[in-house]
């Protein structure tokens, strides 16, 4: 199994990463690691990837899984409880050995941590809710003041593999002026840069270290689910937690 570890100045407490394809159990477009039960692969091959994760990625325990809809909901890992029926965007925790979870093929995964390591969360964030406010809400939750943030964007898609319309562009200008860098023009297409967004947003918010993962899940197609490449496909997931002092760091 390959994970993608954030390259940052988190204290070691912090645990996280993104998965890949690799190391599971699911065939066809969903090859192999897929970890979502809603994209029609066969749900015991998604549990069985589920626990091959569990053990691997050395985490604490299960994680829950949230209902992802594109919006604004950020909830604490602790409602979620190890279920999936619960609607949100965001997993927010404080307590040690509650592990966040989301999951991506595309759209931005975010990790989000206080310097002192004592709060994080995870962020699925697309455009949808890049636009209507997911990373405000999530650091909402956050006692730490933004100053003292730290922030990764994981793999998500780059601007030269994103097309977009003048409608969508349309409704970002509406909403914040500034949107207008995010945006460029490459062989008569508008394009969009979506992992700069992000970057936008959290610098607004205060937070001033702020580091990214340098691929695109487009063109990486060994290594990454893709929405907009494949349409049926798999995704792979972001997942943090708080080590407790006594536990051990991730292998």
């Amino acid at each position: 199994m390959e994970f993608v570890r954030p390259c940052w100045s988190a204290p070691e407490r912090v645990q996280g990463f993104s998965t890949t394809r690799h190391g599971g159990v699911s065939t066809g477009p969903y090859r192999a690691l897929n970890l979502a039960l809603h994209v029609a692969d066969d749900p015991d091959k998604v549990a069985a990837n589920r626990e091959r994760l569990y053990h691997a990625g050395g985490l604490p325990a299960p994680p829950g899984w949230p209902q992802q809809c594109h919006g604004t909901r950020a909830v604490h890992a602790a409602e979620l409880n190890g279920h999936d029926a619960i609607a949100a965007d965001a997993v927010y925790t404080d307590t040690p050995g509650l592990v966040c979870a989301i999951l991506t093929a595309d759209c931005l995964p975010l990790i989000v941590c206080s310097r002192a390591g004592d709060e994080l969360a995870v962020i699925h964030a697309g455009w949808r809710g890049l636009l209507d406010g997911i990373i405000e809400r999530t650091l909402a939750w956050f006692t730490s003041p933004p100053a003292q943030m730290i922030a990764w964007i994981g793999p998500g898609i780059s601007a030269s593999a994103y097309a977009v319309d003048e409608a969508f562009r349309a409704r970002f200008l509406a909403a914040d002026p500034a949107s207008a860098a995010i945006f460029s023009t490459r062989d008569e297409q508008l394009h969009a840069d979506l992992p700069r967004l992000a970057g936008m947003r959290l610098g607004q918010a205060g937070i001033t270290r702020i580091s990214r993962y340098p691929g695109c899940t487009y063109h990486e197609s060994e290594r990454f689910f893709s929405y907009r490449r494949d349409g049926i496909t798999g995704r792979f997931a972001t997942c943090a937690w708080i080590r407790d002092a006594a536990g051990p760091p991730h292998p």
